[in-house]
């Protein structure tokens, strides 16, 4: 019998929110080198970097206010 962890579905939204805001902030830096001053796709690129790190942040606190993540103790 295989037992899922509970946590990966977590894992795989943090991944996914992290690789979202990488992703957009190198398509945003494409754009600006390569579109034209009128174009507004850099804006937009970076708005859903924000975006998806405003998310991101959002997650960790809720998983580790949850109980689901915790922080690693000082060492004694």
């Amino acid at each position: 019998m295989v037992r899922k962890n509970k946590r990966e579905p977590m894992k795989i939204l943090v991944l996914l929110l992290l690789t979202g805001a990488v992703v957009s902030l190198f398509s945003g830096l494409f754009f600006l080198v390569k579109d034209d001053s009128t174009s507004k796709r850099t804006a937009k690129a970076l708005t859903y970097r924000v975006g998806f790190s405003v998310a991101l942040i959002v997650v960790l606190l809720a998983l580790l206010f949850s109980g689901h993540l915790q922080l690693n103790p000082t060492p004694h």
